[in-house]
Formats: structure tokens, sequence, C-alpha cells
């Protein structure tokens, strides 16, 4: 239940707005009765409403297509009228923040404990949840990358470890591609614009300057751009757009890859047969280490909620190490609450313990308005270009470089 602020957002465009939401905030009517109404994002609509159906709160769960949340925040936000409760991909944040879509909450935390940041691992409450030193969201579910091998074809191949660096991954996924026809080594997801960044934070490097602004044009960006390219061509990676991560890793056709916990999930389920004859493994390392990405999403409050009271009373529900918990039983997806991650029975599988020793090095991309859109495609972009068209590397990158140098 919404109440509408057409006088102050009519017309409003999503990129570039800064709104004076506290000036929203301060005209806010009494709670209102009725259920809350919770964007949820993909298709996880139906495991949130079994998660809450216990919480003694009514709530209307909408499952939101991450492809349509761009149109749909901008009506809403044209309209004011949108949800009580939003999930925010972490790299939409600054995004959903300068539209003015959610409600400061420092002044709300001090009533609800199970919200304070030291509840949060160490880094994650601030670098992930605050857009201009504002708390706008809570942790609500943790992902991180590793990588996954299947430990009984590098073994049959001469393999006997999954690889620990970079270089080694390269050089194992050459030896996986010469078993045939059809055989990789390994896999690069086309629309995963953090790898190339998990890489080039591996070398040792940063995609943000000394002043905050976005810079790629790097050294460790161009060792980064050699390990990419040269795993294409090397023929090591499939480059059919629509290929399946899983289906290409339960097949073996691609026995190595990079992805979150919710690909264990799925090899579990669909493959059970495959038990003990894959793993995960913490991502490779460079110079810089083995630094993965802290992903996932947050939990943020619509700015005229007219029911902010029972909004906060469900944030610090599903932020309770059960729900927490619970919530990876249903959909794979790790707790972002320091008790949940480290409770013994979760950590109980290797795998997991992987998934959560991983977080300890995960760091988050920079909170950048419109990441997605200008840095995360045009990133795509110039390395698809490359390998997928031949495309000139230093005229891709130079493009890349001009249209994304100085964003903040």
């Amino acid at each position: 239940m919404k109440r509408t602020a057409t006088s102050v957002l009519a017309g409003i465009a999503i990129t570039g707005l800064a709104l004076g939401v506290s000036g929203c905030a301060a005209q806010a009517p009494a709670e209102a009765e009725g259920p809350l109404t919770v964007w949820v994002m993909g298709d996880s609509g139906e495991n949130f409403q079994k998660l809450v159906a216990d919480s003694g709160i009514d709530v209307d769960v909408v499952a939101i297509p991450w492809d349509s949340i761009d149109e749909k925040l901008t009506t809403a936000v044209a309209s004011g009228s949108g949800p009580d409760i939003l999930e925010i991909g972490l790299s939409k944040l600054a995004t959903f923040a300068a539209a003015g879509a959610l409600l400061p909450l420092d002044d709300e935390l001090a009533n609800y404990p199970g919200l304070a940041p030291e509840n949060f691992p160490a880094g994650v409450a601030g670098a992930s949840t605050a857009v201009d030193g504002k708390i706008v969201s809570i942790p609500w579910s943790s992902d991180t990358r590793v990588l996954f091998t299947r430990t009984d074809i590098l073994a049959e191949n001469g393999i006997d470890a999954p690889p620990a660096t970079w270089d080694e991954l390269r050089a194992d996924a050459k030896t996986l591609t010469a078993r045939g026809d059809g055989q990789y080594g390994y896999y690069i997801p086309q629309w995963d614009a953090p790898l190339p960044i998990e890489m080039t934070w591996s070398m040792g490097g940063e995609v943000i300057d000394a002043d905050g602004n976005v810079d790629f044009d790097t050294p460790e960006f161009a060792d980064a751009v050699d390990l990419y390219t040269g795993l294409y061509a090397d023929g090591s990676v499939p480059t059919n757009s629509d290929f399946d991560q899983q289906q290409g890793f339960i097949s073996g056709i691609a026995p190595m890859i990079v992805s979150g916990p919710y690909l264990g999930k799925g090899i579990s389920d669909a493959a059970p047969e495959l038990d003990g004859k894959w793993q995960a493994s913490p991502l490779p390392s460079g110079d810089g280490g083995s630094v993965s990405l802290f992903a996932g999403s947050n939990l943020g409050v619509w700015y005229n909620t007219d029911q902010k009271d029972a909004s906060l009373k469900l944030l610090e529900y599903v932020s309770q190490p059960e729900q927490q918990l619970a919530w990876y039983g249903l959909t794979g997806a790790l707790p972002t609450v320091n008790a949940a991650l480290a409770d013994a029975t979760l950590n109980s599988d290797p795998n997991v313990k992987v998934y959560t020793d991983q977080l300890a090095t995960a760091r988050v991309l920079p909170i950048v308005a419109n990441w997605d859109g200008v840095v995360g495609t045009g990133l795509l972009n110039a390395l698809n270009a490359i390998v997928l068209t031949g495309a000139d590397r230093d005229s891709s990158l130079a493009t890349f470089y001009d249209a994304t140098k100085g964003l903040k």
C-alpha cells in the first residue's frame, strides 16, 4: 500500500535524478493497513512467499524479471507509486538511489537491532548498502564466484588438482580441449561482465582510480584482457552464445567453470550421479591473490511507503539467521548474516565451505550509477567484439576507455 507523489516525481527520468527523499518521507501518513507489496527479482517470488509465510505479516510478492526492472523502476518513480520493499541487484544500487527510490535507513536501524551493520561481514554493510554515505539498503543474499571443476575428467587427463592460478587454468584448459572435437576446457559466459574485473583484481589492479573515477586503462587490466582473449585464441572456450553452462559442466563438454553457488545446487539437483566427481575451489590467483566478486542482492524500502514500520519488521524477520539459512535451502543463495555464514551445518559441506571462505576475499563492484548499462555493457561489447568478430583489440579497448573513463 503506497501513496503517490506525482507532484514531486511526474515526468522524471531515472538517470541523473536527485530527489528530496527526506522531504517526501517527512510527509508520510500514518501506517496503512494491508499487505506489504514486495518486488522480488527473477523467478524467486514463490520461494520468497514460502519464506515469509510464518512472519505474521501479510505479504504480496511480485516477481519482476531482471531484464524488466529498469523499465519498472522508471515507471514507478515517475508515478510515485512503487512497492513497499524491493530487491536490488548490487550493480543497480547507485541507480536506484540516484532515482530517489530508496528510503534512507540510518535513523531507523536503532529500532531494529537485527538490521544493525555489525550483523553482516566487515565491509559488506558499508560497501554494498550505502550510497553517498547514506544506508539505503540491507544485505539480503550473497553470491561469490568460485571455480567448479569436474575432478574426474581432470584426473583422466593427467590433471591431479584444480588450477590454483590463472596461468595454470589456461594451460589445463588447453589440455582438456585437446580431448577432441566439440570438447572444451573452460567456459566464459558472454554476459558475465564481472569476470574480467575479477581477473583484474587478481592481477593486483583496480578499475577505480584514486579519485574515485572509473579507469580501466591500466597494465593489470591489460593482463586480464590477455588472459580473457587468450582462452578464446587457444580454442578453449565455446563461442556459441546459447551455451548452457550447467549442462555443459554435467556433460563434461566444459569441465571448468567460474560461477556462483547456484551452479553447485543446480548440479546436485540435476545430476546426483556426479556426487564425488566435481568440486568447488577458490578462484584462481594472480599476483594479487584469489579475489572474487561479492555479488547478490539487497532489500530496500520504497521512499514513500505508507507501511515503513511493517516493512522494516519484515526486513528484520528475513535477516534472522534461521531465515537466511532457510533461503539458502530454497534457492542456493548464500546468507549475508554473520551468524548464518558461520553455521556449522552449512559449512559441513566442503563445497559450501569454499563459498564462505571465498567471501572473505570477495569485493563489491564499484557503486557507480548505471554501471550495468554503461560500464558492464561497454566492457562486454569490447571484449566480445575482439574474441567473437576479430575486431581490433587496441581500438576496441580505446573506445571502451573513452566511454567510461571518469565516471563516478
